[in-house]
């Protein structure tokens, strides 16, 4: 029904993730978060009909994408929110820096745990904050947090925790117990989370559910701020359309002060493309889900077939987290470069040692990036 085979020509179409590098054309690119999948189709229609209008003037986010967004929330997790409570954004990165401005001083610190995402730790200092970090911990082969070390952390500087759930990298859907866990200690400081939810639609294990961190109870939902998009999930992230749910209305008050005067309002573009996503592209979702867990075990067999490397399995995402330090190699990058392959060096996830790979991508390419792994830890 949806042909994710396809290969799709993206070279010379400004394209980050194909382009912005300008590698030679042997090399094969499997970095940043997004897809070589075409739209859906009524994503696709959505942007004909906006383009065909002709007349490309401001928006306003409209109530039925809000009261769309809102049954959601319901439909999915059970979480009854408030049109009210959504902050519209033109991306999660603006999102996270708005969320470091809007809580605290200058000065003040913000927590998370690492290795994780890159603008996780480089958003602090764009807001005038510190950066302090705490060390992910292997369980069983699943990452978690590490509450005791977490704790300890934190200093009465310490005004907000960034949370990324389900985690990047590392692919974990934390459990209802891990989250309540870390809202109480967040509670006991006064520390507000910001929850960088955007890989929620991407669970690749059947019986996981993505628990939202702010659905967990009443002293979750008020000091919360909840980061989702329907970007990642249906490959629209150059659309820039994103939003923050919050419930209480004077840390809301303080994320829109934050962003004012910041960020441009969205375009209809992103409006029509989230509002097509969520109503009526929830098959190809479920279909893109199917064969990204393909994907992910055809990947994970193969590199832990290989000398040195050692891939856990991922409960979400399509970016595996491979620990490459088993090989005694310092310059991943640059020896994966030399064999024809482009990925993220897990130092930008404040993770040495590790590399970070893209496997939302037809199954020829990812087979072709496997090959390029092995021959370079082969020699």
């Amino acid at each position: 029904m949806f042909n994710f085979d396809e290969i799709i020509n993206r070279r010379n179409t400004d394209s980050f993730k194909w382009d912005f590098n300008r590698d030679p054309e042997n090399v094969l690119p499997m970095p940043v978060a997004d897809m070589d999948f075409k739209c859906p189709q009524p994503i696709l229609d959505s942007l004909i009909e906006v383009a065909q209008h002709g007349v490309m003037g401001y928006s306003f986010v409209p109530d039925t994408l809000k009261n769309l967004f809102t049954q959601r929330m319901k439909d999915l997790y059970g979480w009854e929110i408030q049109n009210e409570w959504q902050v519209w954004i033109p991306g999660l990165v603006p999102g996270i820096t708005t969320s470091y401005k809007a809580v605290g001083d200058m000065g003040d610190e913000v927590l998370t745990s690492i290795p994780v995402y890159g603008p996780f730790h480089q958003s602090p200092a764009w807001a005038g904050k510190k950066l302090i970090t705490t060390d992910m911990i292997l369980v069983n082969d699943r990452w978690t947090f590490d509450f005791e070390a977490l704790e300890k952390a934190i200093t009465p500087k310490t005004k907000v925790f960034m949370l990324c759930n389900p985690y990047n990298p590392g692919g974990t859907v934390f459990t209802r117990e891990e989250l309540e866990q870390l809202v109480a200690i967040c509670q006991k400081h006064d520390i507000v989370i910001c929850s960088d939810e955007i890989h929620c639609d991407l669970i690749l294990e059947e019986n996981l559910r993505h628990i939202p961190t702010a659905s967990l109870n009443t002293a979750a939902e008020n000091n919360t701020i909840t980061l989702m998009a329907p970007s990642k999930t249906f490959n629209i992230a150059g659309l820039g359309c994103s939003v923050a749910i919050i419930a209480n209305p004077d840390l809301r008050e303080k994320f829109v002060w934050a962003k004012s005067g910041v960020f441009p309002e969205l375009n209809r573009f992103g409006i029509q493309a989230a509002y097509a996503a969520y109503k009526d592209c929830e098959p190809w979702r479920q279909a893109l889900v199917a064969y990204l867990k393909e994907n992910h075990d055809i990947l994970h067999k193969a590199i832990n077939a290989i000398d040195g490397l050692k891939m856990n399995k991922l409960e979400a995402t399509y970016l595996a987290w491979i620990d490459a330090r088993g090989t005694g190699i310092s310059n991943i990058n640059e020896v994966l470069l030399e064999n024809g392959l482009r990925v993220v060096d897990g130092k930008i996830f404040k993770g040495e040692g590790f590399f970070r790979v893209n496997f939302g991508c037809p199954r020829a390419t990812l087979l072709d990036g496997i090959a390029r792994i092995e021959k370079a830890f082969a020699s």
